[in-house]
């Protein structure tokens, strides 16, 4: 455990990582591309979940190399990168499950964003928030959820929009959890 809390400080691998994460979110968000042409531009923001939460890693690594902290994007990185990274190994789960059939593209989402809900506790050593942190990081959240599953902007996975309501509640107790976790293993700062 302590030599991967050494690699997290060592720059070199950080560098490595955000080119990673960084090559991820654009690939992320030209992925959405054809769904984000048709959507409303106010719910933008809050359609490419994934690419957003790999931007929002991509932020802390910059920062990190930088030497500087900002609370509110450790929150955001942390329970963003758990909730997307396992929403996503799930869905293609389920929709291997459900065609029967395994995909390159399945397996590369799963193993990208698996690797995404890994990262989120690799970085832990660097994480540390403020109660207004972890309130601004779950109003965002659930008002994603609530843009996603009221008003219909999640993601589009095939034929599992059959069962969107289902993911959907699916999805409200997925961000209790990474808030959950949030509050229990991440530093709070009194001041």
């Amino acid at each position: 455990m302590s030599k991967l809390i050494d690699l997290m400080y060592n720059r070199y691998f950080l560098i490595f990582l955000l080119i990673c994460n960084g090559a991820g979110t654009i690939y992320g968000y030209w992925w959405y591309r054809g769904q984000l042409s048709e959507t409303p531009w106010q719910f933008i923001p809050f359609v490419p979940d994934s690419p957003t939460a790999t931007l929002f890693l991509s932020i802390l690594i910059i920062l990190i190399l930088a030497g500087r902290k900002w609370g509110l994007i450790d929150a955001l990185v942390f329970t963003t990168l758990i909730k997307y990274g396992g929403w996503a190994v799930i869905m293609n789960l389920l929709t291997i499950a459900e065609t029967g059939f395994i995909s390159w593209v399945s397996l590369m989402l799963i193993a990208s964003h698996g690797a995404m809900a890994l990262q989120a506790f690799m970085f832990l050593p660097h994480l540390e928030i403020r109660m207004s942190h972890f309130l601004v990081t779950a109003v965002w959240l659930f008002h994603n959820d609530v843009i996603d599953y009221v008003y219909g902007q999640y993601p589009t996975y095939g034929q599992l929009s059959q069962y969107a309501d289902h993911i959907g509640y699916f999805s409200f107790w997925l961000t209790v959890f990474v808030l959950v976790l949030l509050y229990q293993l991440v530093p709070r700062r009194s001041s």
